[in-house]
């Protein structure tokens, strides 16, 4: 008789499948990593400028991706609803321009007026996102998009004539409305200038809102060894599971939905006290387009993040913000032709990450 022969399985140990695993791994952050080192070639921009815009995005955005952070451990997606968590950020800083509370105190008391509002939006946003189990990410869009018109609505009609306004600096002439932009001196680089380096030519490093950044991170891998960071796990690698063990699966989304709201209000305000304008209808607008966009360019998936991938796609996604309106004049004689591929990588990294996300869902279950 014959004997019968073996199948010979493929060695996944080997250096060449571990090499491929780590560049399919990492092949999103690698290709925009190229992408930023050819379009600074040609964009030809001072080494000083460049290094300084980069420091300065590092310090006032990757809070606003940190926020994406909890609600993608919970098995949730990408909350593109962080725009409200914005939108209480705002809140907070309108009324200390309007009561002409300045400095870091303004930020101070504008970030915790911002709590309770975004403790609000969050719950209503987590409750509606219970009723919509799988399909949280094109919900908490659409919701977004509903609640940014809320927001036109109220500032526009309400205030000055139901909710009263005496600044006439932030209401419009007619007395009803607040003004299309805000002037937020008073708080203008607040938190930047509580420590900040200016010894180097040409570059500001805000040491103290770098040092605010690390201790988000820091809290957020602490906070997700506790127990309630454990349940929010659980929660998001088996909803089932996790209810058979007695969590509250419900109450969980909730909450990790109110965590992702509340960092992102002062995401906000950190942002804006270093812009030192708020557009009042249109500043909270592309918050979460941007921010998932970063996060994913930095290798995340709509299933898993983390700390790392948030710096790494700030990083990336924000080099190319800076480099590419320059790179596009250069190459091509229009400036606008970069503009029109920041918009490109925003909206069709997002679309590549949900097409692969519901490729790997459908490969999954046909494996079942």
């Amino acid at each position: 008789m014959i004997p019968e022969q073996k199948e010979l399985k493929p060695n996944t140990n080997s250096p060449l499948i571990k090499i491929k695993r780590k560049l399919i791994e990492f092949a999103v952050p690698l290709l925009f990593l190229v992408l930023c080192i050819i379009g600074a070639y040609y964009a030809r921009l001072q080494p000083s400028f460049l290094i300084n815009e980069i420091i300065m995005r590092m310090a006032r955005n990757p809070v606003l991706v940190l926020a994406l952070i909890i609600p993608v451990l919970a098995g949730m997606g990408m909350n593109f609803a962080i725009v409200l968590g914005a939108m209480a950020g705002q809140i907070g800083l309108i009324i200390i321009t309007h009561y002409e509370v300045t400095g870091i105190t303004g930020v101070t008391v504008a970030a915790l007026i911002a709590v309770p509002f975004a403790i609000v939006f969050g719950y209503l946003t987590g409750k509606l996102l219970n009723r919509a189990k799988g399909k949280e990410m094109i919900t908490s869009m659409i919701f977004g998009f509903f609640a940014v018109y809320v927001w036109q609505l109220f500032f526009l009609v309400f205030v000055g004539s139901i909710i009263p306004m005496r600044n006439e600096k932030m209401i419009l002439s007619t007395g009803v409305g607040v003004r299309n932009t805000v002037d937020l001196v008073g708080i203008r680089y607040a938190l930047d200038d509580i420590i900040k380096i200016r010894d180097l030519p040409g570059i500001t490093i805000p040491i103290s809102t770098l040092i605010v950044v690390a201790l988000f991170c820091i809290l957020i891998t602490f906070f997700m060894k506790t127990k309630l960071g454990q349940d929010i796990r659980a929660v998001g690698q088996n909803m089932e599971i996790a209810a058979i063990s007695g969590i509250n699966v419900d109450k969980i989304r909730i909450t990790a939905i109110i965590i992702s709201t509340v960092l992102a209000a002062w995401g906000q305000i950190i942002w804006l006290q270093n812009i030192g304008t708020l557009n009042t209808y249109g500043s909270h607008v592309q918050v979460g387009l941007f921010a998932v966009a970063a996060l994913l360019i930095g290798g995340a998936s709509v299933a898993k993040a983390n700390i790392w991938q948030v710096l790494l796609g700030t990083f990336l996604f924000h080099t190319l913000f800076i480099i590419s309106p320059t790179a596009g004049r250069n190459l091509l004689g229009d400036a606008q032709i970069g503009e029109f591929f920041r918009v490109f990588v925003a909206y069709g990294v997002i679309a590549v990450a949900l097409v692969l996300h519901a490729w790997q869902k459908h490969s999954a279950a046909k494996n079942k």
